[in-house]
């Protein structure tokens, strides 16, 4: 047994040194520590996309906006673009293993100037991705309680559930934040918890849709059924602007998977396993999110309630996934599913701000960071404690319009966060799979790649991005139009503000400084 253990660390030890000598062709010395298995590295994407949080978080956007037919039909369709991007990445991956990974890969395929837009862009998506799981997650845990504890509800700041859910969204974001700065192997484990917890949770959350409830829903209404609960007009407007709103909850559910390539510098065998953990996350979460999003469907037999924008019909919200839940299960069960996803969510957001940390530690390590020195150092635990906290902070302060609610009870402030995070995550993601397109053959794969497919792969996967981006930065529902005698800011998705200020000062600065130093990634080696 021990000639064995000391043969299985030699080959550990192997692996390892050879993922520093690769780490060293790309230019970088060894300061993370590679503490994370190829599982692990699976892991943290397969909690960051987290059916548990995504499916129920965002399934109203889905319901108003297209009801059942964007989610029994749109899942899988959209599903199957995310692959084909997600197996664009993956053969980007398997090339360059580096944390930070996307806008490493721009940078290097075309150029400082491209490197720069999209590291930012990544950024913007990440961070906005970590607030709105957390705020998702903060939402889910006051309800939670609320309904453990009615008491609670009523008192607990006045009862304004919009203070409630703020207080918690701040203090999950600190918790995870203590988190985060522990050393990498408890975050693994964290990651590895997260997998399972999501793998049985959605099992048994299924399983009591399927034999809980008195009734059902018919096979043809899940398939066939459309509402519009948005405000604009149906007929032809349906198809071509409600319809697609509705894909967010899609889009937004199955994305965050580029955390497999920002861990690189932590995992053993990163050219394989980053590679495989992007594409096996996206196929997976899309299985099990297909099945949860069914369960949910066919337990909807009150939809008009569930449609409903009256508080005292429906006090969850139009749309809300939770009531369904409420309606269809006995209190007992109704609890349980309560508390499976709430503390997926949580298991999410874990693995979403370490993400996004790595991002900003790496991006931060080329000095394309206001503050890079602050953000790039590493702990005695080599864990980038600064970019942690400031990755928190960040998140907290974009989603303070979240304080003021919408008009018509719909949370504008988490869409407009969620549609940032999405915008800014796929942009990010078009610009070196365009690049390794236009390089062709010349591109010298690794070991995990897509062979000659990439040559409609990326463009299928380019199409899907462009098209999406530009949906969701529009209105989601008539008061946010400015011409509207209904007009107001409270109900404006403040996406394409927050992005389009962005990308323009990063514009200013990149013509005005950056582009006299900033020459893309510098080696360390």
């Amino acid at each position: 047994m021990a000639l064995i253990n000391k043969t299985n660390k030699d080959h550990e030890q192997e692996i390892i040194f050879e993922d520093e000598r690769r780490l060293a062709a790309l230019g970088y010395k060894q300061e993370l520590k590679r503490s994370f298995s190829a599982f692990s590295n699976f892991a943290i994407s397969f909690s960051i996309i987290s059916v548990l949080s995504g499916c129920f978080t965002t399934f109203g956007q889905a319901w108003n906006n297209g009801g059942p037919v964007a989610i029994s039909i749109g899942w899988p369709i959209v599903s199957f673009l995310i692959l084909i991007i997600g197996f664009c990445l993956a053969e980007l991956a398997s090339a360059y293993p580096v944390s930070g990974g996307i806008y490493w890969w721009a940078s290097k395929l075309g150029g400082a100037k491209a490197g720069f837009y999209t590291g930012w862009l990544n950024l913007i998506g990440l961070l906005a991705v970590t607030a709105s799981v957390v705020y998702g997650a903060a939402t889910f845990l006051n309800i939670t309680i609320g309904t453990y504890s009615p008491a609670y509800a009523l008192s607990f700041l006045q009862g304004d559930s919009i203070n409630q859910q703020f207080f918690w969204f701040t203090t999950i974001m600190i918790i995870i934040t203590v988190l985060n700065c522990f050393s990498s192997e408890i975050l693994a484990v964290l990651n590895n918890i997260s997998v399972w917890w999501h793998v049985f949770g959605v099992a048994v959350v299924i399983i009591i849709l399927i034999l809980v409830p008195a009734q059902h829903q018919a096979m043809k209404w899940v398939f066939t059924a459309q509402i519009n609960n948005s405000g604009f007009s149906g007929g032809l407007t349906y198809w071509i602007y409600v319809l697609p709103l509705g894909l967010l909850l899609t889009q937004y559910t199955i994305t965050g998977f580029d955390a497999s390539a920002h861990l690189s510098e932590e995992t053993k065998g990163a050219h394989i396993a980053a590679a495989k953990g992007i594409w096996k996350s996206i196929f997976y979460s899309a299985i099990g999110g297909y099945l949860l999003l069914l369960g949910f469907l066919y337990a909807a037999t009150k939809p008009e309630v569930v449609s409903s924008f009256d508080p005292a019909v429906n006090p969850y919200g139009s749309g809300s996934v939770i009531s369904i839940l409420f309606y269809a299960l006995p209190p007992i069960f109704f609890k349980l599913v309560l508390v499976i996803s709430t503390a997926g969510q949580l298991f999410c957001a874990v693995a979403c701000l370490t993400s996004c940390s790595r991002m900003l530690f790496a991006f931060s390590r080329d000095g394309a960071v206001p503050g890079h020195q602050y953000w790039s150092k590493v702990n005695r635990k080599k864990v980038p404690a600064n970019a942690v906290l400031a990755s928190a902070v960040t998140g907290i302060l974009i989603t303070l319009p979240a304080l003021w609610k919408s008009p018509r009870g719909i949370p504008t402030a988490f869409y407009a966060v969620v549609s940032v995070g999405v915008i800014g995550l796929y942009l990010a993601f078009v610009i070196p799979i365009w690049q390794r397109w236009k390089m062709g053959n010349t591109f010298t794969p690794g070991a995990w790649n897509t062979g000659k497919h990439y040559k409609w792969m990326c463009l299928v996967a380019v199409a899907e991005i462009v098209i999406m981006c530009v949906f969701f930065i529009l209105p989601f529902e008539p008061a946010a139009i400015p011409w509207n005698k209904d007009f107001t800011w409270l109900a404006v998705n403040y996406a394409p503000i927050l992005v389009g200020l962005t990308l323009f000062f990063l514009w200013i600065w990149w013509h005005v400084s950056v582009k006299k130093w900033f020459t893309g990634p510098v080696q360390t080696i």
